[in-house]
């Protein structure tokens, strides 16, 4: 009986091994053909976590006037929507989405929307403290299906966030691109709607 449970621990042990050799390597594979195919990003994505967030998207636009936006999470729909006003962004070209309650989930809500919207892609913005973890999340989540990302970090003051949280997400990415969940069930806040300008 012991000699059974080893052999199928072991089996286990070889098969996600396997799986995770395979996932690795076709998601590099999957972003060299998204950029191949779109080498200048179709859309601007900006995961949410403070206004200067919002604000530097809203400057980035301006030079990007037929991008659309889309901002994961981020201020209250109301200021969100007097900062693109203010920089003379148009409702229609603004998503506001706040279905994610993290940044694994950031990716995850939305991937599913780009794809329908053949975005294969796209402008990342988050500040620089954040973008390890989220270039990290993007390519497992986003590569795996498809979609390739330029970076664009906003300056700021804070200490890159260490590696222990960029690991734990790399796993719950990597679990979800099997299961299709995140594991996000077990944190306490609470996710919203989504929301648009129109």
């Amino acid at each position: 009986m012991k000699q059974l449970h080893y052999q199928l621990k072991r089996y286990w042990i070889f098969a996600l091994a396997g799986f995770l050799v395979i996932l690795l390597g076709i998601i590099p594979v999957r972003l060299a053909i998204a950029h191949y195919q779109a080498p200048h990003p179709q859309t601007i994505l900006t995961l949410g976590g403070g206004q200067d967030r919002e604000e530097f998207t809203a400057r980035f636009a301006q030079t990007h006037p037929s991008l659309e936006i889309w901002v994961s999470s981020g201020i209250r729909p109301n200021k969100a929507q007097e900062i693109f006003r203010a920089a003379g962004i148009s409702d229609q070209q603004v998503h506001l989405d706040y279905r994610a309650i993290d940044t694994v989930t950031n990716f995850t809500s939305l991937v599913q929307d780009f794809k329908n919207r053949n975005i294969q892609h796209l402008y990342l913005i988050t500040s620089d403290f954040h973008m390890p973890r989220a270039k990290v999340i993007a390519t497992i989540v986003l590569g795996s299906q498809g979609i390739t990302f330029t970076p664009i970090s906003i300056p700021s003051n804070e200490p890159t966030e260490s590696f222990v949280r960029i690991l734990r997400d790399s796993g719950r990415s990597i679990f979800w691109v099997f299961t299709g969940r995140t594991g996000a069930s077990l944190s306490p806040r609470v996710a919203h709607s989504s929301y648009a300008f129109r």
